[in-house]
């Protein structure tokens, strides 16, 4: 167990977890999708971007692979009628110190009341006016239900199309909007990363993406972008042996 492990907190309203049944439901057993379509084409590459490069931090950070990523998955976090009423699906979130998968199965959703520990950070990309992401209302708004119900330690609201994001920390039960840094950054100091926005291209889209960056200010790559880069430095070696007279062996 590493410093960044968080458990999920009692919540203060104890009618959202009274008169629970003996016998609680467990992600096989709960609704994983409903009848909504992904809102746009951008949603999808900017989950794999985000993964993608902060993939090696966090298997440096659990060499065990105890941690799992949703994308679009859903948290329960109480039980109602109909199920799924009791659950939020972030675009991207990350729990560290669980395991990837439940009794040799995939995952269907995350259930609080089977694990409970809460999501590190969760993220949405607002495809709307961003209304839904900022809703406070009790035991119903997307915000309300990750700060006073699941008590998420980092939310990030990511509007593409106002080229911004606005992060949030949970203090003392509330979350606090976190000032960017220096570099226009917002450091997430658990996994020792910057979250912020980058202009350029993934997979053949050209958009302000979310991205990570480690504390120095320095982009993660993703594989791809590793391996071009790899690919440039040893291009630059051959020119350096031409250029001594050296002819490198292939």
């Amino acid at each position: 167990m590493n410093q960044i492990t968080k458990s999920v907190e009692k919540s203060e309203d104890l009618s959202l977890i009274v008169d629970l049944p003996k016998s609680l439901p467990d992600h096989t057993q709960l609704p994983d999708k409903d009848d909504n379509f992904v809102k746009n084409f951008q949603e999808p590459p900017e989950g794999d971007l985000l993964t993608d490069s902060i993939t090696p931090i966090l298997q440096q950070i659990h060499p065990d692979n105890q941690y799992c990523i949703g994308r679009d998955s859903g948290i329960y976090w109480r039980l109602t009628e109909p199920l799924e009423k009791g659950a939020v699906a972030p675009d991207w979130f990350y729990v560290p110190d669980v395991p990837q998968n439940l009794d040799g199965k995939l995952r269907r959703s995350y259930v609080l009341w089977e694990e409970f520990v809460a999501p590190l950070i969760v993220l949405e990309f607002v495809s709307g006016d961003g209304s839904e992401e900022r809703d406070k209302t009790p035991t119903q708004g997307k915000f309300w239900v990750y700060e006073r119900a699941i008590r998420v330690p980092f939310y990030g609201i990511y509007e593409v199309e106002k080229r911004r994001v606005e992060v949030y920390h949970l203090v003392n039960g509330y979350y606090q909007q976190i000032a960017p840094n220096e570099r226009n950054h917002y450091p997430i100091e658990p996994l020792s990363v910057e979250l912020g926005i980058w202009e350029g291209e993934y997979q053949s889209q050209v958009w302000p993406w979310l991205r990570w960056w480690d504390l120095d200010g320095n982009l993660l790559l993703t594989g791809d972008e590793r391996a071009e880069q790899e690919r440039q430095r040893a291009e630059r070696l051959v020119e350096q042996l031409k250029a001594l007279g050296v002819e490198p062996e292939l």
